[in-house]
């Protein structure tokens, strides 16, 4: 009986399917929910999440943090098949794990004009070790086709409270409706994060009296929370961001405090005074930062015996870059020895850096370490101390009037020059006597690429000429280390990227692989067609960039290049026997408010067609709301360089 009321109730609901789309206000499948296969607020969707709903609570009995996670999953083409396949990570150090039970998933098709259900086999599930802490939990549903709609659940449990279960309202494919109901006893307090800069749609908090006993210990209310958000759009990776994680709309939590029945209160959060208390005696960071007895004979009498602060910075600056090689690894509060780094040659970043550091404090140098998050580890919090944002660590100088920031883990970096990585906004500077404080992380200079271009048209009909280039900041770094690493295959680069351009007699006038600036030289050979009497010359030899880096059609997160730039392309085109028959239009173009600006002209000085092409970035970082203008920007930039013609015919 209770079988067949349970079969009516769902035959009920997918006959009662919503008239407007999906159905987004439960769990129930409906008719629609499994023929709609277009997603009209994103035609671009390979799946979407029509509903979900997260409930974590603690468990009265076992004082475990429980989750129930349930969702609809709705696959609208066979590219979203990979969305069939689900991964459940679970934490686990010191004996203690996370678990994940009760895992159920009902997959729904229509076969044959019926609606059929596919059940997911226990034997489908399995485990694996992904790394020390973590094991992956991984399931593929069933009988999978276009147009499937998935119905799943599942139970975590937790021993770890401080980890209070998160919330993920955005993920890489929308979602119609999500929802996070959270009760936290009052014994633990959080600080509490919105991230992605999302509204809720819901946002309410109630009381509940005694909702965690202990016998003959005493009882705790609980926070009830119910948190929604609505019509949430996928998030798409795009060129010129940091890591997705600074951006996706979501919950999270930060144990701040732990108030036990016996009356004992436990600061989890703390201040950055105690923090900085706790990392100068730490073995990992302030023990290593006063290692100067191994910094001793290190030197040369050469670098000791310079005067000017400066040029002894640069010098021993250089020295650490030259003298030891970083292994890839950050290990920035874990296995940090300066010692065994002196002693193999070779280390992670916070053994090279702290070294620097001991290395210029010995020399009477004002240097002092700065812990950061990478672009790629995310934002470090700043409201409040979570050493475990950071993963990172250079140094801060102070000489005269300036301060640099410096990191030796590259041989190729200039002086005063952060690896790409490193420019993530911001830095905590640790100071163990006066009290350190938030720097910024930026480029210490704007970026440049220059190409100067003069050109010739032969007896046979084909350009020649030379290219002289010039590139400072970051695109020098880019260029110097592909042309150190085997000069004698840098200009197949060039060649490989311009097929129909002989690219011969290269040399660099580049000797020092740490120079700010990277210059070069070599002779172009290009064949021209002619048609119909006329040559159709494209003078862009060298093309900045070859396609649009923005495709969106909204853009919800910055667009972070990381530092200012700016790009330069000039051309002398002796056109002695030919006569100018066209030559491109001008245009002028800024970015709003003065951030970029875009100068393209051509004009006839005598027997030359000169043609300039500047465009710059003055903003390292642009919020999204300059997201179209960019796109624009960009748009006008790769016309440029592809469409810009001059037509010439040969004199009589």
């Amino acid at each position: 009986m209770k079988f067949v009321l349970r079969f009516l109730i769902i035959a009920l609901a997918l006959n009662l399917s919503a008239q407007s789309g999906f159905n987004s206000e439960g769990f129930e499948v409906t008719k629609q929910d499994i023929e709609l296969n277009v997603f009209d607020k994103d035609s671009t969707a390979n799946a979407l999440i029509i509903y979900e709903k997260g409930e974590s609570y603690v468990d009265r009995e076992t004082f475990l943090l429980k989750s129930e996670i349930k969702k609809k999953l709705k696959i609208l083409n066979r590219n979203g098949f990979d969305k069939a396949t689900e991964t459940i990570y679970l934490y686990g150090d010191n004996g203690k794990h996370e678990r994940v039970k009760k895992i159920k998933a009902t997959v729904y098709n229509v076969e044959n004009g019926q609606i059929t259900q596919t059940q997911l086999d226990k034997n489908a599930i399995f485990e694996e070790q992904y790394d020390e802490n973590h094991t992956l939990v991984k399931f593929t549903f069933p009988n999978i086709k276009e147009g499937s709609v998935i119905v799943y659940s599942y139970t975590l449990e937790s021993p770890y409270m401080f980890k209070y279960k998160s919330w993920y309202f955005q993920e890489d494919i929308p979602k119609l409706y999500s929802e996070y109901r959270p009760s936290i006893p009052g014994n633990w307090e959080y600080n509490i994060k919105l991230v992605g800069g999302k509204k809720l749609y819901t946002n309410v908090s109630s009381l509940r009296k005694n909702c965690l006993q202990v016998m003959g210990a005493g009882s705790s209310d609980c926070g009830d929370y119910i948190y929604v958000m609505k019509d949430i759009p996928a998030f798409i990776e795009e060129e010129f961001m940091t890591t997705k994680d600074n951006y996706l709309a979501r919950i999270e939590y930060e144990l701040k405090v732990f108030r036990g029945f016996d009356g004992r209160v436990d600061n989890i959060t703390k201040t950055w005074k105690s923090v900085e208390g706790e990392l100068k005696s730490d073995n990992d960071i302030g023990r290593q930062l006063k290692k100067s007895s191994v910094t001793k004979d290190l030197l040369s009498d050469t670098i000791i015996a310079i005067s000017d602060p400066l040029e002894k910075a640069k010098a021993i600056y250089e020295f650490v870059q030259n003298t030891y090689t970083w292994d890839k690894t950050f290990n920035i509060f874990n296995d940090v020895s300066v010692k065994d780094l002196v002693n193999n040659k070779s280390g992670n970043v916070s053994e090279i850096n702290i070294l620097l550091h001991n290395l210029l404090e010995a020399n009477d140098i004002d240097v002092k370490p700065v812990l950061l998050s990478t672009r790629n580890n995310g934002f470090a919090t700043r409201i409040y101390p979570v050493i475990s944002d950071f993963n990172y660590l250079i140094v801060h100088v102070t000489i005269g009037e300036q301060t640099y920031m410096l990191d030796a883990t590259d041989d190729y970096l200039s002086f005063g020059q952060l690896p790409i990585r490193c420019l993530n906004q911001y830095g905590r500077l640790l100071d163990f006597k006066e009290g350190g404080y938030w720097v910024d992380i930026n480029a210490n200079q704007m970026s440049v690429m220059k190409y100067r271009v003069n050109l010739n048209i032969d007896d046979s009909e084909a350009l020649s000429g030379t290219i002289k280039g010039n590139k400072t900041g970051y695109h020098a770094l880019r260029a110097k280390r592909a042309y150190f690493s085997n000069p004698d295959t840098y200009l197949d680069s060039y060649s490989n990227a311009y097929p129909s351009t002989q690219f011969v007699d290269y040399e660099s006038e580049t000797t020092n692989k740490t120079a700010t600036e990277f210059s070069e030289e070599f002779k172009v050979e290009q064949p021209l067609e002619n048609v119909g009497g006329n040559l159709y010359i494209n003078p862009f030899l060298i093309t900045f960039f070859d396609k649009n880096p923005f495709k969106l059609q909204q853009r919800t997160y910055p667009i972070d290049f990381g530092y200012e730039d700016a790009f330069l392309y000039s051309v002398e085109l002796n056109v002695k026997d030919y006569e100018v028959i066209d030559i491109p239009k001008p245009i002028n173009l800024s970015l709003p408010n003065k951030t970029g600006t875009l100068i393209f002209n051509s004009s006839i000085n005598g027997d030359s067609v000169i043609l300039f092409f500047k465009f710059n970035f003055k903003e390292a970082i642009y919020d999204a709301a300059y997201y179209d203008s960019l796109k624009s920007y960009f748009a006008t930039i790769v016309d440029i360089q592809k469409n810009s013609l001059i037509v010439l015919k040969k004199k009589p």
